[in-house]
């Protein structure tokens, strides 16, 4: 019987495993170090916060693993031989595989600063991670402070962890404005305000120099690049951004650069070898997304794409268009297409933002055909399947905002908004654009 090897049991790993069940009857082993079962990362904020416990983040029930056949294995691996097809682990262990889909996903990155690796520095990415946040900040006496240092969607989360247990936050911020390498101007200074509005110490254009030891080898302090300002705190959380987990590769056959290469079929250079989420990185980018995607549902679609081919039917991984989604603190974000942070040549923006300063959007689209490329939405829910379909019929913008009533997600009780996003379009671009009527009826069967 074939064997195949998963080594990471994060969305990647497990959904290829379950695919690989459904379409077989090979043996499958999930090889993780971190934990034993699968669980959301994305749900490890709110184990925190307390509003679950970690065993709510397990999708699955402990018996799902025996009863689909799928065996676990708690090891680090230390080594892939490829020759041999056999994994080696630190303990001196051994595993033999017919095929391996390395799922290993991303680690926190680290850039040399001094005490990086003291006692209460932490990443928040892993189940470890969050038990080193509840052993060096359990309240706001035993952690006076803590400084995060990244602008990303991991640092805003770990801010509002924080937070929500009244621990003084400060963040330190690179650029001149939170993720203004991502947002445009005007949704990156709404996120810098709704930061601040919860008294989270905002510190843009700023950098960390060191990080400071007490005498039991904890953090005590950091050092501000630009000023040599100290500031006292008892737990440092490193969020600038992910890098893919393959440092155990570097002395195998398996070309690596920043992450595990791979062709669109998830294949690497050695025959039988895969890699898949966070880890692969493709060798030439697929349209316009990036060669490595840390997005949750795009490691989701590569294990359900290799699961097909290791089972017979070789597929080419399509991610198809472009979305996301997230929440800075109380106000959610959804982007669908393309919005860039800086618009290109060929493109126009429509930008309209609520007087409450929490919601907007901000539509990208083609200034001489006016197709629609791309949108993001602040603070208002939209459906994924109505852009989905937009982008794939190559529709204008002035379809998209006759019909945006019919993209709303909102619950019933909300206040639609749709009239007012289209009367700023009319008044700046001298049009007369009007909703459809089932959308109209729609927004007054709602009021």
């Amino acid at each position: 019987m074939e064997h195949v090897v998963i080594i990471g049991n994060g969305i990647s790993g497990v959904t290829a495993a379950r695919h690989i069940r459904k379409l077989s009857d090979k043996k499958i082993t999930i090889v993780s170090a971190e934990t034993d079962y699968f669980f959301s990362r994305t749900a490890l904020m709110y184990v925190y916060m307390g509003h679950m416990k970690f065993e709510h983040t397990q999708p699955y029930e402990s018996w799902f693993w025996k009863k689909n056949n799928i065996d676990l294995k708690r090891g680090f691996v230390t080594e892939i031989n490829s020759a041999n097809k056999e994994l080696e682990f630190k303990d001196g262990e051994k595993l033999s595989y017919d095929k391996l889909i390395i799922a290993t996903g991303s680690k926190p990155n680290k850039f040399g600063w001094p005490g990086q690796d003291l006692d209460g520095v932490m990443g928040m990415y892993h189940k470890q991670d969050l038990e080193k946040l509840e052993k060096y900040a359990p309240n706001n006496k035993a952690c006076k402070r803590a400084v995060i240092v990244g602008g990303g969607l991991i640092g805003i989360e770990l801010a509002e962890m924080l937070h929500s247990r009244n621990i003084p936050v400060t963040f330190l911020v690179r650029e001149k404005s939170f993720w203004n390498g991502v947002l445009p101007s005007e949704e990156s200074e709404m996120i810098n305000k709704e930061i601040l509005d919860n008294h989270i110490d905002l510190r843009l254009g700023t950098n960390l120099k060191e990080i400071k030891s007490d005498e039991n080898g904890q953090v005590k302090s950091i050092i501000i690049a630009e000023t040599n300002e100290e500031i006292e705190c008892n737990v440092v959380g490193l969020t600038a951004g992910v890098s893919p987990n393959v440092d155990f590769l570097k002395s195998s056959e398996i070309e690596i650069d920043r992450g595990v290469k791979v062709n669109r079929f998830l294949e690497t250079n050695i025959k039988d070898i895969y890699a898949i989420g966070d880890c692969a990185e493709q060798h030439l980018a697929i349209g316009q997304r990036r060669v490595i995607e840390a997005v949750w549902y795009t490691g989701r679609m590569m294990g359900e794409t290799v699961a097909q081919t290791i089972c017979g039917n070789k597929m080419a991984y399509k991610p198809g268009h472009w979305f996301n989604s997230a929440k800075f603190i109380d106000i959610e974000y959804q982007t669908y297409g393309w919005v860039w942070a800086q618009p290109k040549e060929n493109e126009a923006r429509f930008y309209w933002e609520h007087e409450d300063g929490k919601k907007c959007i901000h539509i990208n689209y083609d200034k001489n055909t006016h197709r629609f490329i791309g949108i993001n939405n602040f603070g208002i829910r939209m459906r994924h399947e109505f852009f989905d379909k937009i982008l794939n019929e190559k529709r204008s913008i002035e379809y998209v905002l006759e019909h945006l009533s019919d993209a709303n997600f909102d619950p019933e009780f909300y206040k639609l908004h749709e009239p007012a996003i289209i009367a700023k379009f009319n008044k700046e671009n001298n049009t007369n654009i009007q909703l459809k009527k089932k959308s109209w009826k729609r927004i007054f069967s709602k009021a």
